[in-house]
């Protein structure tokens, strides 16, 4: 029986050499760490890792090929935090859009 890999399941595939980058990360990068570390935190425990991971393999195969690693964590955040009831879809929505706005970012 053959198995078809998921399109999140890149391991073993071919994508030429990994570049080795000491960088610095961005600010919003270290907020979206610390969210997580603070959401799963034992004295949060509002979400464990293994549902970070499934909300990442089930943001479909487009938005998961054009986020990038911390990107991918933010969307799954936010995806569980609304899952949760700990916010709604709109209440969501309209502070991103109050944040690009501030920013003078189009929506």
């Amino acid at each position: 029986m053959t198995k078809t890999k998921a399109y999140h399941d890149v391991g073993g595939d071919h994508f030429g050499p990994v570049l080795m980058i000491d960088g610095e990360y961005q600010l919003w990068e270290k907020r979206v760490d610390a969210m997580m570390r603070l959401l799963s935190s034992p004295d949060v425990a509002l979400m464990r890792v293994d549902e970070l991971r499934r909300g990442i393999e089930t943001l479909g195969e487009a938005t998961y090929n054009a986020e990038p690693y911390y990107g991918k964590w933010a969307r799954s955040l936010a995806k569980i935090m609304v899952e949760k009831g700990v916010l709604t879809r709109d209440e969501l929505d309209a502070r991103i859009a109050a944040l690009r706005a501030e920013r003078g970012l189009a929506e």
